[in-house]
């Protein structure tokens, strides 16, 4: 298996105005994780920096509606997601992110939105 690509932060956000976000990045954040603390760092700097709206799903900050929970079964079905993952994404998309900020490389097969692995990314 080939290492994963790099990507700049920069890069990676380019064109991004709403950023779904996974519950990785969201601990990794609070817990001041040493192999991601700068790079989410960054991500929840600009965030409160007003560079783009984040979104996650009722577990902290969205509710899922009634069509989030028809658009993540629908995910499921068609990507193999877990539960929580396909809600987290249908989340995303119902805000109308452009992009999902994870460290689950397995999420990358889902193409209606652009899907950024930590691991991937540098600043």
């Amino acid at each position: 298996m080939e290492p994963p690509l790099v990507v700049k932060l920069d890069n990676a956000l380019q064109g991004v105005t709403r950023l779904g976000f996974d519950t990785a990045p969201a601990i990794y954040y609070a817990e001041a994780y040493p192999a991601y603390d700068a790079l989410v760092a960054e991500v929840f700097r600009r965030i409160a920096a007003g560079r783009f709206a984040a979104i996650t799903s009722v577990i902290q900050t969205f509710v899922i509606s009634v069509a989030a929970a028809e658009r993540a079964a629908a995910l499921r079905a068609r990507y193999h997601l877990r539960l929580p993952d396909a809600l987290q994404i249908a989340v995303a998309l119902e805000a109308g992110c452009e992009a999902f900020l994870t460290n689950d490389r397995a999420l990358k097969r889902v193409a209606e939105l652009r899907v950024l692995v930590l691991d991937e990314l540098e600043l």
